[in-house]
């Protein structure tokens, strides 16, 4: 039997994480070399890092993987980037699918550490790349907005509330008042600093002008989907897109039991919230790829929602496309050709509202 590669999952969060280092073999034997928790903080990556290579005694390549976790994988993740180390990180939900598809039944750190260097032992794993420094700061602004926007709409809410109170709360009131006009002062910087922050990114500031042609993707929108996807970097076609973004559509059928298709939601939901108007724009303007797929949807359906969905998805296609192929968007090239990726020429939008169709097992 020969070795083929070390794998090492990484289970971590705020004070500290812990790891397990794995080998596999031709024969797909994955066997546990050891585990440890260390503190996440740059004295535990340095203890960590040496770990590693103490329990590596063949001169093999080593992989890591470690789940989503925000602000507390990232520190991690750079730190192996920078000392040339093969890094995956993967949304939480598809480590917990793999680990239940193992028939583990009990869920502690360690555990899910085991889990995740063999999930990385079994399966060649895309690599992290990390975001540029504008992209990083894009993504912070975008999201402090949605922050910002979150507050305000329950702060309104709760304005509305009192306003229709049995009591009089002149107080109550003013202070409600007093923190939604600093709150849209905030916005308003906030949106001047993503315009900013486009208009000196050259490369950025390039896409923008091209793609911002399509009624309904403004500034905001255009930030938020460059932000979500670290500019396309890490998708090879546009069904990897659509999935990581949770347009992919799945199917629920066990023998004669067969539910309604349905989006499955898992990923990224900023991408679909900020879609949301972008779609309706398009539709309302009558953009003509748009327009024609939600009557077609609509008609089909009956449900206005699923038709501007199905815009939606195609919407975050024509972007990736017209990205990738640094195109301006042309309303009227809607038959012509386009490879994204490592895909074969194929019409443009080719991806109708339900796509590719994923058959799961009951819940």
């Amino acid at each position: 039997m020969i070795n083929l590669k070390y794998s090492v999952g990484i289970d971590g969060s705020k004070k500290d994480f812990k790891a397990c280092i794995s080998i596999i073999n031709t024969l797909q034997e994955v066997k546990v070399k050891s585990s440890a928790t260390f503190t996440n903080t740059p004295a535990g990556f340095d203890a960590f890092f040496k770990w590693v290579f103490k329990h590596k005694k063949e001169q093999l390549p080593v992989f890591y993987l470690m789940e989503a976790t925000g602000i507390y994988n990232e520190r991690l993740a750079w730190f192996l980037y920078n000392k040339g180390q093969k890094c995956t990180v993967i949304l939480p939900n598809k480590a917990k699918k793999y680990l239940q598809s193992t028939g583990l039944k009990t869920k502690n750190d360690k555990i899910d550490a085991q889990g995740l260097a063999r999930m990385g032992a079994e399966q060649n794993l895309p690599l992290w790349q990390p975001l540029s420094k504008n992209i990083y700061t894009l993504r912070s602004l975008t999201r402090l907005h949605e922050s910002l926007t979150k507050q305000r709409t329950t702060l309104n809410n709760q304005l509305h509330a009192i306003e229709f109170s049995m009591y009089e709360l002149k107080e109550v009131f003013k202070g409600l008042t007093t923190t939604l006009k600093a709150i849209d002062k905030q916005l308003v910087l906030v949106e001047k600093q993503i315009q900013t922050l486009i208009d000196k990114d050259s490369l950025i500031k390039s896409k923008y002008d091209k793609i911002s042609r399509i009624k309904g993707i403004g500034v905001l929108s255009f930030a938020v989907i460059v932000a979500e996807t670290n500019g396309f970097e890490a998708f090879a076609n546009q069904k990897q897109l659509v999935s990581y973004a949770g347009y992919d559509v799945i199917e629920n059928q066990s023998g004669s039991k067969i539910s309604k298709t349905r989006i499955s939601k898992k990923g990224n939901n900023r991408i679909r919230r900020i879609l949301h108007m972008p779609a309706l724009t398009t539709v309302t303007h009558n953009e003509p790829i748009f327009k024609s797929l939600f009557d077609r949807v609509y008609n089909r359906t009956g449900v206005k929602m699923k038709a501007y969905v199905a815009v939606q998805k195609k919407l975050l296609c024509l972007f990736y496309a017209l990205w990738k192929r640094d195109e301006a968007y042309n309303p009227n090239f809607s038959n012509e050709t386009i490879t994204s990726g490592n895909e074969e020429p194929k019409p443009l939008f080719s991806l109708g509202s339900e796509g590719s169709i994923k058959i799961i097992a009951p819940a």
